[in-house]
């Protein structure tokens, strides 16, 4: 098939949650050596962008959502050895740091939202659950990374929220990362009380959340 259908057929694939066509499709592309940054850019994020607008609308729902971020992440898979073999970089819009804070072991939320950054174009360094404050500091530092997203899913872990921003305001490298948070209990009043640079409901609202911070 010519590349423009494989794009179409990748777009569709993700929009579907077809993964084993979005893998097939992506080793094709490989076979055939295509240009895979192409591919990624004109095949896979037109139809994980097209599952965000399908989400906002309330036309998808979780299982959706998940779906297509999977059948993104293993086309992904297929893509990212043969590009490191090429020495070629996938264009990254930044670097995030992303955990559910210490005490807290909810990772559903986080791994969605990790799932959907990374789909959209970012480089996602996910610690899990239960992260120590003092390791998305260390992490992010170690990384050079752009963002911090910190997820709390009890009212009683969304103080290490605050804490981690009064931590980076401590060792002076407040203002060198964007702090975003999320979580059942946080809302854009807490977000604006303990000073971080952005609030997140759901997934899709995350990668617009960090997008914007972007063009700031």
């Amino acid at each position: 098939m010519d590349k423009e259908e494989l794009f179409d057929k990748m777009e569709k694939a993700i929009i579907e949650g077809d993964k084993e066509e979005a893998e097939s499709l992506a080793k094709e592309a490989v076979k055939e050596n295509l240009d895979l940054n192409e591919v990624i850019e004109k095949g896979c994020v037109p139809g994980i962008q097209k599952v965000g607008d399908l989400w906002e609308k309330g036309e998808y729902f979780l299982p959706e959502l998940i779906t297509s971020a999977e059948c993104m992440k293993a086309a992904m898979e297929v893509f990212k050895p043969e590009l490191k073999k090429a020495n070629i970089e996938t264009r990254s819009y930044g670097k995030i740091v992303i955990g559910t804070v210490e005490g807290d072991i909810h990772d559903i939320g986080k791994n969605l939202v990790a799932s959907m950054l990374s789909a959209n174009g970012f480089e996602v360094i996910d610690l899990g659950a239960d992260v120590k404050l003092e390791k998305f500091i260390e992490k992010s530092e170690a990384e050079n990374a752009d963002f911090i997203c910190l997820s709390a899913l009890l009212t009683t872990t969304m103080l290490g929220q605050k804490k981690a921003i009064e931590m980076l305001k401590e060792k002076n490298l407040f203002g060198r990362f964007k702090v975003l948070v999320g979580g059942a209990p946080v809302n854009q009043k807490w977000a604006n009380d303990i000073g971080a640079d952005g609030y997140a409901e759901n997934a899709m609202i995350a990668v617009k959340a960090v997008k914007k911070l972007i063009e700031e």
